[in-house]
């Protein structure tokens, strides 16, 4: 296809008349039906990079991700744009399974959507054979590297569909991978007439700033007020992230907190909230953030710092997407250094403890040895914790090895919505007769709102039909399990609760196959990377951008000049001094000031130069000092 071509469908569908940096290059490699792993910065238009090659090519492109609400935003994205696209998400009966697979086989498809799990399933790569595949994309690709933070054995399995479509190239993109990722995700891919297109992971517009600080709060409360737009403020507990939203609204910061303990309802409204605007500030866990794709993002903070680099630089990441200048902000004490490498040692569970949470959860759940095998139980880890006095953090770690081994898959909530289908004729719905109005205005409500409900289940937001007709979810919920139990529609609510999925059948716990190498490379690996992070946290010499695209073998990169280490570099000049001292004197002709208001309009590494150069003009007695006031001597 032509580059006017392209061009033409980045217009008609997107509304662009330009490619961001890179993008054109991998559409062009992998319509030339290369291999191509590409590497862009977070917020760097990956999914572009397979959309728009699927509707240049004829045939079906398959997307896996391990994110289900990143799947299902962007088939809503894509529908909108009038792009026919499916996932397969937790939940689907196999007959909703067996229509979506079809429509790929004999409709118009372009972009089918799954998990790497899917790839495990007999009717998934039966229909895989008899479809056009144009395109096999791979997103967060890092996961299939033992080398990457987010190492997901199920990954694995992309490998094999090779054999079932040979002709199909690979794109595998991601927002974070050193050298060895970078090899190791091509190596597990099987890549053939490779290429890696890269496009540099320098944010000129996003400064990096690490404080050292003894009163986060009192800081976060001044970055906030000095800062205008929208920011995200990342801590490491679902507790903490409700205390400081409360903390934040209390002195007039409108916020709200997200985290994996919130029903999916109060987690869709608080994203919504802040997304369009209602809320500055969204406190959050690292829950909240994958696939949010807001650009006006000014401020992330980090209260605590991540456990590697590579989670850091993609939160991080999502402030200024636009383009325009923004902060990165760690606050830190050096205790929180210790501290992290402490909890981290003392979390990570050993061989035998592994076994035994194995062993608690059967119990659990009352599973039998060898029951199990591809079954879904509701779960609730913080009830499980609860119920066995059991760290949820060691737990969730357990969790994760376990996953690892292809034993089991822990979902912390299930992002499934309710679903909503029509199974009566028409006919049956216009003539309806009820002695409830109101049902027959839900329906109505139903056909305008989802036009297609009767070829397909639809999903449904309860709370947004509630809003519609002057009422509460409530009222929704009951009125349609009442349809329901009519036979007028199938209607399956969706569950808020967390979700054990057994990819294997139970095993006795002493026999259960663990590799060491999850108790001893892996933890050595895991240590490291939290070593970088704390490196990174307490280094004052080196420019932040610079060490992080270092990091990402980025080398030879220049000082970036905004970040904390360079402007404390500018700050330590006697021209930035003198010119302090000049401003300073400027206003206190004009009358005395207090110190703190002053400060109050610069940042913290120009408050420690504006206090000393303060104490020396207190020394020489050219100002003199009452309380927090100072004035020149007369």
């Amino acid at each position: 296809m032509s580059t006017l071509d392209l061009h033409k469908l980045l217009k008609k569908y997107w509304g662009f008349d330009s490619f961001r940096p890179k993008q054109e290059e991998i559409i062009n490699s992998i319509l030339e039906k290369r291999d191509t792993l590409a590497l862009l910065p977070t917020g760097g238009g990956k999914s572009m990079c397979y959309q728009i090659p699927a509707l240049a090519s004829k045939g079906v492109c398959i997307v896996i991700s391990p994110l289900v609400a990143l799947m299902k935003d962007q088939v809503s994205q894509l529908k909108k744009r009038n792009i026919k696209a499916i996932a397969l998400t937790g939940g689907m009966r196999h007959s909703e399974i067996d229509i979506a697979l079809d429509n790929c086989v004999y409709g118009n498809i372009k972009l089918l959507y799954l998990s790497p799990e899917r790839l495990q399933s007999e009717i998934v790569l039966e229909r895989i054979q008899k479809m056009n595949i144009s395109l096999v994309a791979v997103d967060e690709a890092h996961c299939i590297s033992q080398w990457g933070y987010d190492f997901r054995p199920s990954y694995l399995n992309i490998a094999e569909i090779r054999n079932l479509i040979p002709k199909a190239p690979i794109l595998a993109l991601t927002a974070t991978a050193t050298k060895e990722v970078t090899a190791d995700i091509q190596k597990k891919l099987n890549f053939k007439n490779a290429l890696v297109l890269q496009n540099s992971f320098n944010r000129s517009n996003l400064a990096y700033m690490v404080l050292e600080e003894n009163h986060k709060m009192d800081r976060l409360q001044k970055m906030l007020t000095r800062i205008k737009g929208s920011s995200i403020i990342y801590v490491r507990s679902r507790k903490r992230a409700y205390e400081l939203s409360s903390e934040l609204n209390y002195i007039g910061i409108k916020s709200l907190y997200y985290h994996a303990g919130l029903s999916s309802d109060e987690r869709s409204e608080n994203q919504e909230k802040w997304m369009n605007n209602s809320v500055r500030v969204m406190v959050a866990t690292n829950a909240f953030g994958m696939g949010i794709d807001k650009p006006d993002v000014r401020l992330v903070v980090h209260l605590q710092n991540p456990n590697s680099l590579e989670a850091y630089f993609q939160e991080a990441g999502r402030a200024g997407r636009d383009g325009l200048k923004s902060f990165a902000v760690n606050l830190y004490q050096k205790s929180d250094l210790e501290t992290a490498l402490s909890r981290f040692e003392e979390n990570y569970p050993s061989s035998k403890e592994v076994r035994l949470i194995y062993q608690k959860l059967a119990n659990y759940l009352q599973l039998a040895i060898g029951d199990g095998y591809e079954q879904t139980y509701d779960f609730s880890i913080d009830e499980f914790c609860e119920h066995n006095k059991l760290s949820s953090e060691k737990c969730l770690k357990a969790f994760n090895i376990l996953e690892k081994e292809n034993h089991l898959k822990f979902e912390s909530y299930n992002s499934q919505l309710s679903t909503l289908q029509i199974i009566v004729h028409a006919s049956v719905i216009i003539n309806y007769q009820t002695n409830s109005t109101k049902k027959s205005e839900l329906l109505q409500l139903i056909l305008r709102v989802y036009p297609n409900i009767f070829d397909e289940p639809a999903e449904i937001h309860e709370r947004k039909l509630a809003l519609q007709i002057n009422k509460d979810s409530n009222y929704i919920h009951k009125t349609l399990g009442q349809l329901s139990q009519e036979k007028v529609i199938d209607y399956k609510p969706r569950n808020n609760r967390g979700s054990i999925t057994y990819i294997s059948a139970r095993h006795e716990s002493k026999h259960l196959p663990l590799a060491k190498t999850h108790f001893e490379e892996r933890k050595k690996l895991l240590v490291g990377k939290l070593k970088s992070m704390n490196d990174y946290t307490s280094n004052s010499e080196v420019c932040r951008s610079r060490i992080l695209l270092d990091y990402f073998d980025e080398k030879n990169s220049k000082d970036c000049g905004i970040c904390d280490v360079c402007v404390s570099k500018e700050t330590s000049t006697s021209d930035f001094k003198n010119k302090i001292k000049e401003e300073l004197l400027k206003r206190l002709k004009i009358k005395p000031i207090y110190i703190s208001t002053f400060v109050a309009q610069y940042s913290k590494l120009k408050e420690l130069v504006i206090i000393e150069e303060i104490k020396q003009l207190l020394e020489e007695n050219i100002l003199t000092k009452n309380g927090d006031k100072i004035e020149l001597n007369e």
